[in-house]
């Protein structure tokens, strides 16, 4: 009878690091994503107020204020959750301002973007 409670409580111990451990690497791997997000979405408007700059091409512009909109979705972060979707109404404004032609306050509404999202990782990055 001994052996088999000695073989039980192994089997449970076992499997409760198992499961500890599994959550552990699932929130190491959420976060890895979370930060990619940001990152990607701070490079893809950067890219844009680049090409807004140096006049380029209207595809090239829309392609990355859309990627920026696309990334910016796996960008949750609870306490900056209402910045991220204002800062996403300034993109989606950005990029029909674009659409009609008027460059200049396009390009004042990606940087307040630009400046909201830098915002929101540098608060991500302090509290990780």
């Amino acid at each position: 009878m001994t052996f088999f409670k000695k073989i039980a409580v192994s089997f449970i111990m076992a499997a409760a690091m198992a499961a500890v451990s599994s959550a552990a690497f699932a929130e190491a791997e959420g976060a890895a994503v979370v930060k990619a997000a940001a990152e990607g979405t701070v490079a893809k408007i950067e890219e844009a107020v680049s090409l807004l700059e140096k006049g380029g091409d209207k595809a090239e512009i829309i392609k990355a204020i859309n990627d920026a909109r696309q990334l910016q979705k796996e960008f949750r972060y609870e306490l900056t959750e209402r910045q991220r979707q204002k800062a996403n109404d300034k993109l989606r404004i950005a990029r029909q301002e674009f659409e009609n032609g008027e460059v200049q306050p396009a390009e004042a509404t990606l940087r307040a973007a630009l400046a909201s999202f830098k915002e929101m990782l540098d608060q991500y990055n302090a509290a990780h």
